[in-house]
């Protein structure tokens, strides 16, 4: 008899529920309702929320909008996203992460404190993020992105660093990050802020530990998701023997033989549904 778990940690955040309750109770009234950018990086879980008339746009397409409604999701929006919808006429469905916005003030609170100052303000996190996007919007264009150690070169180790993180970034990446600009700016003042979401971090522990327990793991996301790739490339150091899917139609084969404990988990854009679809796969094919 196979044993099937699925990780009560994994799925939404608190963010992404959210943006997908306020997204349904304003179809649920009948509005004409418009998303800036994918709400869940998440295909599926996308065509759910198509079917039930959720109209996906680009930023080209919400500048040619008028007298419309818009959900901004909840990686949050730069200054200029409002600026457009004020001045056409549409009504802002603000569905941006508590989290993401606590983050935007404080960027633009510090960006304003040291915009006279040669200081430079740099942001660990994912160069083209959504969200990271929204914290350089707050910055007027001038905030430093860094990705990985590599781009440290872009700094300046003879000025003051400012450094903040993406919400949804590795803690151990972001720590990296802070030593090797600790030591490279050796008498120069260096500032940093932990400013990753606990409830993203604190999974990774989690579902590592999840993972390990399992002889086999199926690990469910979509294949836009940065933090489906982070925790996926994490979990596989806790278990080798874990496959990433992002539907139930990639699973076509029964089990190895041996296997007797299967795990499925995903990130923090995966909803508990396609979880579910997915124990239920396994148990069908392997009865």
């Amino acid at each position: 008899m196979i044993e099937i778990e699925i990780d009560r940690n994994s799925g939404f955040c608190f963010g992404v529920v959210n943006a997908i309750e306020s997204a349904e109770r304003e179809l649920k009234n009948g509005t004409m309702l418009y998303c800036l950018g994918d709400i869940v990086h998440n295909s599926l879980e996308m065509e759910r929320l198509k079917r039930l008339g959720l109209n996906t746009i680009t930023r080209d397409e919400l500048s040619a909008l008028k007298n419309k409604t818009v959900l901004l999701r909840a990686h949050g929006e730069p200054p200029l996203t409002y600026e457009i919808a004020r001045n056409r006429g549409i009504d802002i469905v603000d569905a941006t992460c508590p989290v993401v916005l606590q983050l935007q003030r404080r960027i633009k609170d510090c960006y304003y404190e040291i915009k006279e100052t040669d200081a430079q303000l740099v942001i660990y996190g994912k160069q083209g993020h959504a969200e990271v996007n929204g914290l350089v919007g707050q910055t007027e264009g001038v905030a430093i992105v860094i990705e990985k150690p590599e781009d440290l070169e872009r700094l300046d180790f003879s000025r003051e660093i400012v450094l903040f993180s993406q919400t949804t970034k590795s803690l151990d990446g972001f720590r990296q990050i802070v030593d090797i600009i600790d030591r490279m700016a050796e008498g120069v003042r260096f500032r940093f802020f932990d400013t990753i979401c606990r409830q993203v971090a604190n999974r990774l522990p989690k579902i590592k530990d999840f993972v390990s327990k399992h002889d086999w793991v199926y690990f469910v996301a979509g294949q836009k998701s940065s933090n489906g790739k982070m925790l996926f490339d994490e979990c596989k150091k806790s278990n080798p023997d874990i496959i990433f899917i992002s539907e139930t139609s990639e699973i076509k084969e029964p089990l190895p033989p041996g296997v007797r404990s299967v795990g499925v988990c995903g990130a923090t854009s995966t909803p508990k549904w396609l979880m579910e679809e997915v124990a239920a796969r396994i148990r069908a094919l392997n009865k």
